[in-house]
């Protein structure tokens, strides 16, 4: 079995929208917490930062650990379908902005970056991670 740690951030504005990153690498398009696998070695809150500063443009301080999601993914289901099945751990933090300006990534697994109300986070078309960072952040 593979292991796949990442870790993730709930930012949101002071209008109360939530941000969120344009995943591509999957089978289809969809929008996805902000965040990603950890280096060889790396801190998850290091992780976290480098992550969103990568993908959206934005320098953030995790603030609370809100939990940790963990998954095992068949084979058969995985990304890159694979013969043995993938476990994921993803660690969710909340996080504040504390610089930076919103831009989108290049080159990456994510190909933009935007701020979303509920009722809009509602109608796209999303991983389950972001309603389940939701509700962790006692959002949803």
């Amino acid at each position: 079995m593979d292991l796949r740690v990442a870790a993730y951030a709930v930012v949101t504005d002071d209008e109360g929208r939530v941000l969120l990153a344009r995943w591509t690498e999957g089978r289809r398009v969809a929008w996805t917490m902000p965040g990603g696998g950890l280096e060889d070695g790396e801190d998850p809150e290091v992780a976290v930062r480098r992550e969103l500063r990568e993908e959206t443009g934005f320098h953030v301080q995790p603030t609370e650990l809100l939990g940790i999601h963990s998954r095992v993914i068949p084979g058969s289901q995985r990304v890159h379908k694979a013969s043995s099945p993938l476990h994921t751990l993803r660690i969710v933090y909340r996080a504040d902005i504390t610089g930076g300006r919103l831009r989108f990534e290049t080159n990456g697994s994510t190909d933009m970056a935007g701020w979303f109300t509920l009722p809009e986070v509602a109608e796209l078309r999303r991983v389950k991670l972001v309603d389940i960072a939701l509700r962790m952040a006692g959002i949803l």
